[in-house]
This record gives C-alpha cells, structure tokens and sequence, in this order.
C-alpha cells in the first residue's frame, strides 16, 4: 500500500519553509491529525513555540461533538494549550474582525469529503474572504479527497439554490482536494487573498481513502468510515426527503429507509444498479427522522467502487421511492442550513428544476444529459487548478 503524506506532515518536515515569525491561527477538528494520531494543534504548538494564537472550529464543533445541521457551536478556551477557539458555526459562520486579530497566517487543517454540500468547504472560503480583508495569509495543508480525484458527478449548482451547502457553480461530486478547491476559490471565483497550499506527498488521484495508508478519523460524526464518505455524495440527498439517511444508528448514508416503504417491491427495480448491491434491512434510529420506530430500507454496500456513481445511484433510488410511494413521500420542509424559506431539496440537489424532473418521473439517464454540457466545462476549469496530475 502507498504511504500518503499529508500536508500538515509535509509542513512537520520543513516547519520553517513555510512559517515564519508570525502569529498563528489554526482551523481544524478532531480528524486533523497526522499518522500517529498526534493532532495539529499539539504538533504547531511544538514546533512553533508560543506562536499559535487561536484556534478556529467548523460545524459539529471543535471535538465534532454536535450531531445534527444547525446545531451551533460556542467560543471556548482550548482546555489544553489555554487559547481561545473561535466557533465558524455559531452565532456567525463568517470570521470577524475580531477573530482574526491574534493572527498573521491562518493555517486550515480539515478533511473535505469530495461533496459540494460537505460545509467545511464553506467555512474555508469565508476564510479566504476574510484573510483578504483583514490582511491575513493562508497556508492550507492538503489532505486526500476521500472518494479519488478522477470521477466527477452530477449538476453544478445553479444560482437560485445559494447557500451555506453551495456558494459556488461545482458539482455534487467535485474531484477536487481542499487544497485545490482553495485555489479554485481564490483564483477561479475572484476571492484573491494571499494563500499558499502544503502539497501531500504520494498521493495519486485515482485513489479511495482506504488506498492512502492513513487512519480515517471521522470528520463529522456521521461520517465514521470512508465507506460512509463514499456513499455521502448521493445518499446526502435524503436529507432533504421524510426517508431516513440512517442518522441514529451505527451506519449512517449507508442505511436508508422509511415505515413506509415496500421493500420487495423497490428492490425488483434497483438490483442492476451498476457497482452496489442493496441488502434489505429493517433500522431503527435513534435519533433524527423516524426516531424509535422501525423503517424498512436497505444497506449500501459498494461492490465497485470504480463503477459506482453515488450522485446517480440515490438519484435512481429516490425516483424508485418516489414511484412506489407517492402518497406517503414527502420532501422535508424548511429551515435546512439556515434557509427558512426554499425546500431543503433543492438546495442539496442545487437545482429547482431537477426535483421537478424526478416528481415527474424523468428517467434519470435524461436528466443527467442536460447537465453533461456545463459539467463537461466544469472539468475542463478545474484540471487547471490539478496540484497532483
């Protein structure tokens, strides 16, 4: 197996090349550790001696201790090195004057998940934006994009459907790292704030998490495993359905179902969906939609990887469901990230029209057409901001 070196390694290596006398700043979770399971913070405050000033958390909290959307997270003290946390998911999700004071250089040390909809990427630009203004560098310290650097997947997002889970026209599954997303913020879309990216070393686009030789530490808390990432870039879109995405028990995104769902009859429509095999169970969550009452659904379970396409995958699933119950299927209503307004749907999917397709029952090979044009344009952009070829 490949050893990949992430960036904060890389970073370990050479402290000195990319930091110098300044005052640091520190956006990280619990996932941003390196191999040894050492967290960033620990390892920056060795290495730089009473240089790192501030620390910055995303959603889900500093220790990705909140469960659920909207959910915030307050300013703390980092009960270890005694310097104040700055919550981005709080009572604002965009950096103040303020917090950005203590600080010459932001260091950003999150693991993305190849998703349009995954927040942290949000926060990150906020941060750019603020890095601008407030006169601050950005070193971003690059980690794997879970679910490989190679397939790209779905509709990008349209301007009607904004939000704090789509600022920018990318799609659903982006094929990008943090880092070159970054980049593709900074330069692509006119953010223009002084950022530099550590590159890993190693690591190779066509690769899944599991090919990288790293530990997964789950970035938010449900997202446990990589097989849980791989599936997200489409099992997300039941968050925006009254169909469970299995939040509330051991194995969410893989888990999906609801009490009214006829399994046999969905599982004779779905069984040649290319790279999956769907095993019937019955779930109870603990928590969230259907909470303590049993929901008739299936596990994901990815037979290959390469030939699944998790966006069109859910996509065929929910028009299957649709079909079969379409009495009982309703989308969830808002508030959704903030949005109290537009159904949650739309913005997860990032388009009004396709949730009018699929009410519709428009096969799915026909929707994904319209789209392949600007996704094909979308390719051709970001292979320019490509930091591994």
């Amino acid at each position: 197996m490949t050893t990949v070196r992430t960036g904060l390694e890389e970073l370990m290596a050479e402290p000195r090349r990319w930091v110098g006398d300044e005052r640091i700043g520190l956006l990280c979770n619990p996932a941003s550790v390196d191999r040894a399971l050492t967290h960033a913070r620990t390892l920056i405050h060795q290495a730089f001696s009473g240089k790192l000033k501030a620390l910055y958390s995303p959603q889900h909290g500093f220790f990705a201790e909140k469960q659920d959307n909207m959910i915030e997270s307050q300013d703390m003290l980092d009960p270890a090195l005694k310097i104040p946390v700055f919550s981005l998911y709080g009572q604002s999700r965009v950096p103040s004057e303020r917090m950005f004071a203590p600080i010459d250089v932001l260091l950003v040390d999150l693991q993305d998940v190849g998703t349009r909809v995954y927040t942290f990427i949000y926060t990150l630009s906020y941060c750019l934006e603020a890095a601008l203004k407030y006169n601050v560098r950005v070193l971003v310290l690059d980690r794997p994009n879970p679910v490989n650097g190679i397939d790209i997947e779905g509709n990008l997002l349209a301007s009607d459907c904004k939000s704090f889970v789509g600022r920018f026209p990318i799609p659903m599954r982006h094929g990008l790292t943090i880092g070159e997303l970054a980049v593709l913020f900074n330069d692509h879309f006119d953010i223009g704030c002084n950022l530099e990216v550590i590159p890993m070393k190693g690591w190779k686009r066509r690769m899944l998490f599991a090919d990288t030789g790293l530990p997964w530490i789950a970035p938010s808390p449900n997202l446990p495993t990589p097989i849980s990432a791989l599936v997200y870039p489409g099992q997300v879109l039941w968050e925006g359905t009254n169909v469970s995405e299995g939040r509330g028990t051991a194995q969410p995104f893989e888990l999906f179902g609801a009490p009214y769902i006829d399994v046999s009859k969905i599982a004779a429509q779905i069984e040649k969906i290319a790279g999956v095999l769907f095993r019937p169970v019955v779930f109870e969550p603990t928590s969230n939609k259907w909470r303590e009452t049993p929901c008739n659904g299936f596990q994901i379970h990815v037979m290959e990887p390469l030939c699944y396409r998790p966006y069109k995958t859910t996509l065929q699933l929910l028009r299957t469901i649709l079909a079969e119950h379409r009495e009982q299927f309703k989308w969830k209503p808002p508030p959704y990230e903030y949005e109290f307004e537009r159904l949650p749907i739309d913005l997860i999917i990032g388009n009004r029209s396709i949730r009018k397709r699929l009410e519709n029952l428009e096969p799915i090979d026909a929707i994904e057409a319209d789209w392949q044009e600007e996704l094909d344009q979308y390719k051709k952009i970001s292979r320019k901001f490509h930091i591994y070829k």
